[in-house]
């Protein structure tokens, strides 16, 4: 399990590196789930499939998505620890670390 890490602005967007968003989403759509202390990241085949889409946000290729009516307004800021879980296909993002 690689850890990854992602960014929250103060804005209520999440902010994926070029790399870690072509190798989980490489169809820039996704479905953000809260599910207890984490932000579950799905991806979605295509914007047909449904699910929110990841925008490009420089051109390094970053990619960002407003998560903030999924997480109720309560967005952390600044980095946060992710990891891929094979077994349910999703990217988890933690919202809160022992530091924050």
């Amino acid at each position: 399990m690689q850890r990854r890490d992602v960014e929250f602005t103060d804005h209520g967007y999440l902010v994926l590196r070029a790399e870690v968003a072509q190798e989980f989403f490489p169809f820039d759509v996704l479905v953000a789930l809260r599910r207890g202390p984490e932000l579950w990241l799905l991806p979605t085949r295509g914007a047909a499939a449904g699910g929110l889409i990841l925008k490009q946000r420089n051109l390094r290729g970053d990619r960002s998505v407003l998560v903030r009516e999924t997480l109720d307004d309560v967005v952390p800021q600044g980095t946060r620890p992710a990891f891929w879980d094979d077994a349910n296909g999703a990217l988890r993002v933690a919202l809160v670390t022992s530091d924050a």
